[in-house]
């Protein structure tokens, strides 16, 4: 008679899988457990492929710090074969592109007389704005230097520049932003001066110059005239005049020292164009029969200012920073350069953090007729040049080189300078 075998359960099956499963955690948990001990008994020493990979992450974010090199193809693709363009002037055009991860760029394509000319103000740009990062600093993303496009890639801002909140229709600005904005824009000179291993001057402050992003915060821009300095030169060696006329500092077009402080004369032109929300000097404008900044002098000298405000239509609740941004502006005009404050002082003096003397010194002296110094520069309509009064004796004639030459009836009749418009 055969016996009889009941086949096994299943319960004993899985007891068996699950003994499996525990040896296997287990022996897993003394790997980690001996691997921990390692690294403590060395150190904490971390993995070197972990290490690599991290390192390659570092250098890879560093890199993407730098100015990018983009090819002409990425940028026509960018901008839509160049289609929307955000303004165009002498330095060529700038346009409005977008990368595939979404980032709004200006493309700014350089144009030029010559090739020299193109590639001076290439290098002026990259080696100056390329190497430097600031709140109040326009962004340089990127380059593209080939045969036939050279160009800059800059952030994009929403609001454009300044001047068309200053002087033409959309005058939404109230006095408050206008102030910050004023701020804002010292600091940023304040940081190139002073801040930078490398002083870096810009020599064309300007409204035009002052990009707003999309919440109205300013940054400095164009670099195209921008020089380094060693911070140990007292004076930089100039080859010719640089600058707008109607912002660039008399010792600019003179045979004169020039240092960083033509940047702080500029930023005080600036400044009285912000208060008055109009150009120093129109000639379109029948009220405007005398330049601001010196009609502004003769109102704070006998103390009148608050003709100013009501002329410039400041509320009473702005006017204690209006009166402050004035007496700023006559002391960044001073025409001694050594006699005009660093831009560092020029916050503190803006944000109310320090008093400020009242200037004893008419900074426009020059300008009055039988005056001991050159006068300042003067633009002539007729032919487009620059030029600067020989010495006060007769304002009628202006030197231009070595040449002597008659401004015209306007400028001889008030000896000032018309800014660019």
């Amino acid at each position: 008679m055969s016996s009889y075998q009941s086949p096994p359960s299943s319960n004993s099956g899985e007891t068996a899988v699950i003994a499996v499963v525990l040896v296997v955690l287990l022996v897993k948990i003394v790997i980690v457990i001996v691997i921990c001990q390692k690294r403590r008994q060395k150190g904490n020493s971390v993995n070197p492929d972990f290490l690599t990979l991290t390192m390659d992450k570092f250098l890879n974010d560093m890199e993407r710090e730098k100015p990018i090199k983009f090819t002409s193809q990425q940028l026509r693709i960018a901008t839509d074969n160049f289609t929307n363009l955000l303004g165009q002037g002498g330095f060529g055009a700038v346009y409005k592109g977008i990368f595939s991860n979404g980032t709004l760029v200006a493309v700014k394509v350089l144009n030029g007389s010559s090739d020299k000319r193109i590639e001076e103000q290439f290098m002026a740009e990259v080696s100056t704005i390329g190497r430097i990062h600031h709140f109040n600093l326009v962004r340089l993303h990127g380059f593209c230097f080939e045969k036939h496009l050279r160009a800059l890639v800059y952030e994009y801002m929403g609001n454009g520049s300044l001047d068309k909140f200053l002087f033409h229709s959309n005058k939404v600005l109230g006095f408050e932003k206008l102030h910050e904005i004023a701020v804002g824009t010292a600091r940023g000179i304040a940081y190139l001066h002073e801040e930078c291993q490398q002083r870096i001057v810009h020599y064309d402050i300007k409204p035009e110059n002052i990009l707003l992003d999309a919440n109205f915060f300013p940054k400095v821009a164009d670099f195209g005239l921008a020089k380094l300095c060693n911070r140990d030169n007292t004076h930089i060696t100039m080859t010719g005049g640089r600058g707008t006329p109607g912002y660039a500092a008399p010792e600019v077009w003179m045979m004169f020292p020039i240092t960083h402080k033509c940047d702080v004369y500029s930023f005080g032109m600036l400044l009285f164009e912000i208060i008055g929300r109009r150009r120093n000097l129109d000639i379109n404008i029948q009220d405007s029969q005398d330049w601001f900044p010196r009609w502004v002098w003769k109102k704070f000298e006998p103390g009148e200012l608050g003709e100013v405000m009501v002329v410039c239509g400041i509320e009473e609740k702005d006017k204690e920073r209006a009166e402050r941004i004035v007496k700023v502006a006559l002391w960044c005009v001073q025409y001694m350069p050594e006699a005009r404050p660093s831009m560092s002082v020029v916050v503190k003096m803006l944000e109310g953090a320090v008093e400020i003397p009242r200037p004893s010194t008419n900074p426009f002296q020059h300008l009055m007729p039988g005056s001991p110094y050159p006068t300042a520069p003067v633009y002539d309509t007729s032919n487009g040049t620059y030029s600067t009064s020989a010495f006060g004796s007769d304002p009628s004639r202006t030197v231009t080189g070595c040449s002597v030459v008659h401004g015209t009836p306007i400028m001889r009749k008030y000896e000032i300078e018309i800014a660019s418009t």
